[in-house]
């Protein structure tokens, strides 16, 4: 599938591109801002956009009102129609957030319940309790997600909800020609919803992708060959900045290899899991470690291990961002792009990424493994590759089972191997054997 080799960049569009909080349901097309970031990101090398919610919502974006509508905040259905057109113009695709779980108190379905109680022909569209009452005094109650009762909780198990969604797919796929869908708390939706979704989807274009968001658990519950493509890797996620934090490389490595390793037990092998080091949900990479030296080392695990890399905007030049009560510090505002030190050393790691096939191939070995220093092993038919990670502040001497000379793909050099690597404080390579 395309996106086994590809790159993604994940926006918040309502922070990125500065939208109040709450909707004031003023039409401004801030979405058009998105023409400035393309040189951006054909200079990174990036092969998608994951748009976080552009749906009309009361808030955050999580709360839709509108599936058919671009948040009034971020413009008009036109305008998007016309950043989705350039996107794909200068080879970039697009992969939108699909909440599908709960809607929004607005949702035009839910108000028709409020209006009409048991006389509403959506009644059934939401799990209603009309003999209880809730804290907006609605003399009902129903389900929500995870105790907000601003977010109501679809019933995916009933026919008409289903249809209208895949009818909602329908018109952003045919509008703007998008290339598939995040799904909200994926771990959530009904198994029988995301089956229907993955055969209609598949059967309109095969190549469309079926991202789920999920946490814990096997993600074979979700990626397999009758529901998902892929699923974002949290497990992973904790086990690389755990590992930085805690001076403990052995956390992310088992890891890799209960995942992706050559044992027949191991779990994900072949599959391509979301990888990421920071998003809209969690704090900023450059806030989460504890020695900034160690920036430039996560991201070379996080595109070298196996599965599709994601970065999250403004963290490939180390913006950073505390967890707040309505996250909008992890969804700041970027008022003009920078490049540093860091956006190169990503650059170069998304060409590489891009140039070896032994990065696609999810063909993981563990060679070598120390609290602060590790080696592993990417490989293909065609090529072999040793990702070399020194955490330490001091020079390590690793005894290796190897003589001859290997090429470190991040600085173009040779590197004489004759039994010992040598690895420099705080660094990284990755060498072609």
């Amino acid at each position: 599938m395309w996106t086994d080799r590809s790159v993604f960049y994940q926006i918040y569009p309502l922070g990125a591109f500065g939208c109040p909080f709450e909707n004031d349901f003023q039409s401004k097309s801030r979405i058009l801002r998105m023409k400035d970031w393309i040189p951006h990101l054909k200079k990174l090398g990036v092969d998608c956009i994951l748009f976080n919610p552009v749906f009309e919502s009361h808030t955050h974006g999580y709360d839709t009102i509108d599936y058919k509508k671009l948040d009034s905040r971020l413009g008009t259905n036109e305008d998007f129609a016309f950043v989705c057109k350039l996107l794909h113009e200068n080879g970039i695709r697009v992969v939108l957030d699909g909440v599908f779980n709960h809607v929004g108190r607005g949702f035009f379905a839910f108000q028709d319940v409020l209006m009409n109680r048991e006389n509403s022909s959506y009644k059934d569209w939401f799990y209603i309790n009309f003999w209880e009452n809730n804290n907006y005094d609605d003399h009902l109650s129903y389900q929500n997600w995870e105790g907000n009762n601003n977010l109501v909780k679809l019933n995916l198990q009933n026919y008409e909800v289903v249809q209208y969604l895949l009818d909602v797919i329908f018109f952003w796929k045919n509008e703007f020609q998008i290339d598939g869908l995040r799904l909200d708390v994926a771990y959530c939706l009904d198994r029988e919803f995301l089956k229907t979704l993955h055969r209609t989807c598949k059967e309109i274009d095969p190549s469309f992708f079926l991202l789920g968001e999920t946490l814990h658990g096997d993600y074979n519950q979700w990626v397999n060959a009758e529901m998902l493509d892929s699923c974002t890797n949290y497990e992973c996620y904790k086990g690389l900045y755990s590992s930085f934090n805690s001076a403990n490389l052995f956390e992310i490595l088992h890891s890799l290899h209960r995942q992706f390793g050559k044992d027949n037990w191991c779990l994900y092998q072949g599959k391509h899991l979301l990888s990421f080091v920071d998003n809209h949900d969690v704090e900023r990479i450059a806030s989460q470690l504890v020695h900034k030296e160690h920036l430039s080392l996560i991201y070379t695990m996080l595109f070298t291990m196996p599965g599709i890399p994601c970065l999250y905007y403004g963290s490939e030049w180390g913006i950073e961002g505390k967890k707040n009560w309505n996250d909008t510090e992890l969804r700041p505002e970027i008022s003009h792009l920078e490049w540093n030190t860091l956006t190169d050393h990503i650059q170069k790691l998304i060409l590489i990424k891009h140039e070896h096939d032994a990065l696609h191939q999810c063909d993981y070995q563990q060679i070598y493994l120390t609290n602060t220093a590790c080696i592993y092993q990417m490989k293909s038919e065609k090529e072999t590759l040793w990702i070399c990670i020194n955490m330490n502040p001091d020079n390590v001497e690793v005894p290796i089972d190897y003589r001859g000379q290997a090429n470190n793909l991040l600085t173009q050099s040779q590197v004489d191997i004759n039994g010992v690597l040598y690895l420099e404080p705080n660094s990284s390579m990755i060498l072609q054997i």
